[in-house]
């Protein structure tokens, strides 16, 4: 299949069936909060820049986390037991951000989160559609994750930990404050064994985007988040 170029004053995106098989289905394009909004809500994301270009993606399968379907483990629940952090939500969105581009990953070199990317999130962090997580220790934050809340789905974007279990122990903590709130889907993006281990699983990309269909219809809960108590979004 071919991978479309997308025009400067056109938002819109092919639809995402026609992507290559790993995903690919566009090149160009910029990185405004319409053509970020546009994406995600037609299934698709961009994932890294080369030569001036971005690259837009829609894997098939999708890597997503049904709420009801989150795993944790005896040795998070200690974790939990223990109260050995603290969380928090929108307190400091772009180191978060930072933080994620500053991780070593194991499967690629580098990072696709550039100072364009964050500039990007952060102004939709801006308009209450971006949120972060924050997990600390202390007064050190040392672990969360960022991402997208369009109608009732989260689309997680990248996580980062500099403790062991911090990003699992914010991504817990996260989905148990989605579902509260009525959230049906996280969209974990690309399949990895860090998130499998939580529940999340591979659907087909045409499931993915019945349920994109559906959501279409349901109310953003834009603005700032923040936790309870008992670390219940508000």
């Amino acid at each position: 299949m071919a991978v479309y170029r997308l025009a400067n004053n056109n938002y819109t995106f092919p639809p995402a069936e026609m992507a290559e098989q790993d995903g690919l289905l566009a090149v160009g394009g910029d990185l405004s909060p319409q053509r970020l909004i546009s994406a995600y809500m037609s299934g698709v994301f961009p994932w890294f820049c080369y030569d001036d270009a971005y690259f837009w993606y829609s894997p098939d399968p999708r890597m997503v986390l049904f709420p009801s379907e989150l795993k944790v483990h005896k040795s998070m629940r200690s974790v939990f037991n223990q109260h050995k952090f603290r969380y928090s939500l929108d307190t400091c969105f772009p180191d978060v951000m930072k933080a994620c581009a500053e991780t070593i990953r194991s499967d690629h070199e580098g990072t696709w989160i550039g100072e364009d990317f964050i500039a990007a999130y952060t102004e939709l962090h801006e308009m209450g559609i971006a949120h972060s997580v924050e997990v600390w220790s202390g007064e050190k934050l040392v672990g969360g994750l960022y991402g997208l809340a369009i109608g009732k789905i989260f689309f997680g974007e990248s996580m980062f930990a500099q403790m062991p279990n911090a990003s699992k122990a914010g991504f817990i903590t996260l989905v148990r404050a989605l579902q509260q709130a009525g959230f049906t889907l996280i969209d974990c993006q690309q399949q990895t064994e860090h998130l499998a281990t939580l529940g999340a699983r591979g659907i087909p990309r045409e499931q993915f985007l019945d349920i994109l269909s559906v959501n279409s219809y349901a109310t953003t809960r834009p603005g700032k988040w923040s936790f309870d108590e008992a670390y219940q979004l508000t």
